[in-house]
Parts: structure tokens; sequence; C-alpha cells
């Protein structure tokens, strides 16, 4: 790719994609910048990752390049500033992320760190909202969305940047990336392409990066440093339980998206749709007053909504009497392979890294298609969940070292016992993706309810509404079951008729407990 000169100035957004928002659990009201040193320009090639260190981050990004200078001009003109857009990525040492975050001086400015290319699109020639990236980690689709799905537009960032600053012509501007970065280890390739969704043939081709290992960092300054937040950062995950929020955003719809520009983005979707993602997160009263319901009610409740295949069939606590309340993380394994295996199961694997950033409330749910043949969670992991604050664990394979995991007091359900690592039947996958358990579909950021009947997965926006009417379901009950017991027979009473509603409604009246209706549930987040 040639500019015919190397650029004076990179600018990088932090956060622009609503799925790389939710994500992260939130979401900026304005845009927020850092730099690149123009030294770590590169085109497709190599990348080395230093000797002792872990986390080399990727982002698959738009970079646009500057055309025509621009100084304080409107969101409307800032698009005819633009001179070419192409792909990049925006590699970042996460290891150091900590000694410059915010401005990234180490971590992201290193010598290869941006490479761009390998062709230039003419921003003459394509949509700004008609764009589509995405990024492949060893040949596997990682990230895919569409500039339809940007928070704020490429106009929007060109004025922004030129209210202080002259843009001049071959500055670059990386626009953000989409959920789906994550990390890259020496030997892996990662291969990033922006194409127009109006045209295929108009594309940048693919720009490649293998990534190499290389010398360790020198021992002055600021040391390596891989923590679990940092991990976390890295492998796409922020800490906090807003992040389960990605759900809706993650791969799968944003291939929708990319297949249909004008697609509406889920994290539009308006909260009065029963399929609406909800804000992740329990309140402290939704908590307590699930804690309050019978999950056999709450059942009911789902049904008569439509809801009938929302049960994880077949999983049970490994301690009778056990409850679990959260919100859900995923973790998905494949089948045993022995290549896969090799590939995915060793190192921080996608379980090592679901039990290193799941949060506080927060339940995993592990999708092992029901096969208990291999344990899929033992007591080191348990306990490390446990550490972290997690709601529990449930999982339609096997627990290994199931005595030792039921001492903890974490709830854990789970399909049966099995001695055998998972590498038996298992290769650990992906995280935090839509998956199926116990036969019912899982997002993250559904609410997961469980007691010795079973367990359910609630829709976020279906939360409020089913929870209200479970609990005028079983005031009614009550009264029902207090007649039962002085004698009377359940014929005209169970369910009740208009003259038995009637005798209800004075009996609520005298008792003065008539749970609230959902127009003044306290929560707030009403469906």
């Amino acid at each position: 790719m040639m500019l015919g000169h190397r650029p004076g100035k990179v600018f990088a957004v932090h956060l622009n994609y609503k799925s790389r928002a939710a994500q992260r659990g939130r979401t900026p009201e304005q845009a927020s910048y850092f730099f690149k040193p123009a030294s770590s320009l590169s085109g497709s090639g190599e990348v080395a990752r230093p000797e002792g260190t872990e986390l080399l981050g990727f982002e698959g990004e738009i970079a646009v390049v500057i055309g025509a200078p621009a100084r304080n001009v409107s969101p409307e003109d800032g698009w005819s500033h633009i001179g070419w857009v192409t792909a990049s990525n925006d590699l970042g040492l996460y290891d150091l992320r900590y000694a410059d975050k915010g401005s990234n001086v180490r971590s992201k400015g290193g010598d290869g760190f941006t490479p761009l290319g390998p062709e230039l699109l003419d921003a003459r020639r394509v949509r700004p909202d008609g764009l589509r990236i995405r990024t492949w980690l060893d040949g596997e689709l990682v990230q895919d969305d569409t500039t339809a799905e940007l928070l704020f537009d490429f106009g929007h960032l060109v004025a922004d940047l030129s209210r202080m600053s002259t843009l001049e012509a071959g500055d670059v501007i990386l626009t953000g990336t989409p959920a789906g970065a994550s990390v890259a280890e020496p030997g892996q390739v990662i291969s990033v392409e922006v194409s127009s969704l109006d045209d295929e043939e108009l594309s940048t081709g693919k720009l490649e990066t293998r990534v190499v290992s290389g010398p360790p960092l020198g021992e002055c300054g600021s040391p390596a440093k891989p923590d679990d937040a940092a991990r976390a950062d890295a492998y796409g995950t922020e800490s906090g339980p807003a992040a389960t929020s990605a759900a809706a955003l993650r791969i799968e719809t944003s291939a929708t998206a990319a297949a249909s520009p004008a697609a509406t983005s889920a994290a539009t979707t308006p909260a009065t749709s029963p399929e609406a993602v909800a804000p992740a997160g329990l309140s402290a009263t939704q908590r307590e007053r699930l804690g309050k319901v019978a999950v056999a009610t709450l059942s009911a409740q789902l049904r008569k909504r439509g809801y009938d295949t929302v049960s994880l069939d077949g999983v049970h606590p490994l301690t009778p009497g056990t409850t679990i309340i959260g919100t859900a993380r995923t973790l998905r394994y494949v089948p045993f392979r022995k290549d896969l295996f090799a590939a995915k199961g060793g190192g921080h694997n996608a379980q090592k890294r679901a039990i290193d950033t799941v949060n506080e409330g927060e339940v995993l749910v592990m999708e092992a298609r029901g096969h208990s043949e291999a344990g899929t969670l033992g007591d080191i992991l348990a306990a490390r969940a446990q550490l972290r604050g997690a709601a529990g664990i449930i999982t339609d394979g096997a627990v290994r070292d199931a005595a030792a995991v039921a001492d903890l007091g974490l709830p854990v359900y789970s399909s049966g016992r099995h001695p055998a690592v998972l590498g038996r039947r298992h290769v650990p996958w992906d995280t935090d993706i839509t998956i199926s358990c116990g036969g019912a579909t899982v997002q993250p950021g559904d609410i997961i309810v469980g007691n010795d009947d079973g367990v359910l997965v609630i829709p976020p926006a279906l939360l409020d509404e089913v929870l209200a009417d479970s609990e005028q379901q079983e005031h009614e009950e009550a009264f029902i079951l207090e007649q039962v017991q002085s004698g009377r027979s359940v014929d005209g009473l169970y369910p009740l008729t208009k003259e038995s509603r009637a005798e209800y409604e004075d009996w609520a009246q005298r008792r003065g407990d008539r749970p609230q209706p959902l127009a003044e549930s306290p929560s707030g987040n009403q469906s």
C-alpha cells in the first residue's frame, strides 16, 4: 500500500462499534482517541511478541486516510475529506497496558503494531455506512461487522478531531474494532479484510500478520504484567457485570447485519419486544424477589408466554437444596479431535478464560452436548470461580473432583460425575456466545434461576413481567392452599372462578400484602 509518504499522525478510536461497547459493558457518549506512532505502521508481514509476554491482542479495524486537509469541518462534510479506506490491525501488548492505560504509548506503539493494507479503496466508490470488516485467526472467522453499526460515523470522527487539529493529507484514523478481538500466539496468522457491501469485488484484500517470537523486553521501565484484568481486556471481556451484555451483538448477529446493511442492531431493539436485549446484570431487588418465588411458578409463567423450551434438562445440583440465581456467561465445548485439542486445549484456553473472567453475580453455563463421560469442571477451577464471586456454574457435562467441588459451597449443577479430564471427550472452544445447554438456548446476559426442581433460562426483557406475575400467582395460591387445608374442595377453587376470585380479593385486602403490579415494579426494567 502506497500513500506517497509516511503519515504524520495516526489516530485510533477507543470504542466505536455497538458490539464492542456491549462486550466492554459501557457505551461512550462521545468518541475518545489515542495516538499511535508512525513508526508502528507496516504492511502484511510479521510482528514480534517479546519473549516473556503473553497478551498480544489483535483488533481488526477499518482505517480511513485523509485525502484533503480538514480543520473545523462539520460532521456532514467530514466524509468528503477522506480519500481512501483500507484494512488495519490495531495490535497491542496488553501485558504493558497498565503502564500507559488510556494513552497506550508502549502497549500499542511497538514497531509493526499498526499493519495497513494491502490495497486502498477510493472513498468515492464506497458508502461510509456500507462497509464490512472481517477478521480471521488461523482461517477461523472471529470478527464480522459493518459500518452501519458504528457509534460515531466517519464524518463525525473527522469533524471531532478537526476541531483542534488540522488533519493533513495522509493522516490515518483507525476507526475502532467490533466484538471478537482477542489474543494471538506465536505461529498464528491474523487476517483482516475490508469490503463493500454493494460490490464484493471492492475489497482491500486480506491484510495478513504472522506472530513470531521476539527478544525479551529491556529491563528498564515498567515490566510486563499479564494479570487477570489484562487478560480480561485482551480476550475481549471487561471486568464488571455489564460485560455480559455482549450477548446478542456477537458474530452471529453481526453476520446477519453484513448480509443486510439495513438490519437493525440488537442494541437498539425496543425493550417492549420479548426478544429485546435488556441491560446485563440483576439488581439486588430482582435477586431478592427471584429467591422468593418457586422455579415451578416461573416455569408456568414462561410457558403461558409460549416459552416452553427454557428448562436446562438433565442437570442437577451437586448438593441437594442448592439454589442458583444470576446472569449467564457461556462456554462451549466441541467434540474431542486430536488436532483441535492440540491447537485449542492447552494454555490459557477458553475454559480457563471463562473461569478467569466470570464476575460477581454471574453463572457460567457450559455447553457439553449432554456428554457426561468426562469432566468439564474440577475443584481448582471451581475455587477460582468462587473467588471471583460467581453465582454458580452449570454444565450439561460431568464434574470431576465432585466431592471437593461440593465442599466449596459454590452452587454447581451438572448432568453427572466422572473422573476423566475434559480432553477425553471435549475441546474448550469459545466463550460468551449463544450456546445450548440441557436442550435450552442460553445467551450471555440471560437470567438463570434454579433449585431442586430444575434450572430455567429467562430472557432478560421478560424478567420483570414474569417475576411480577409469578408473585401474583403465588399470592393467589397461598389463598387456595389455605382454603384447601381448611377442608374445602379444589373444585371451583383451583383455578379461581369468578366467585372464588371475589373471595380471594376480600382475603387479599384484609391481609394487605398483595404483590406490586408490574407498573409499580421496583426494578424499573419493565417489558
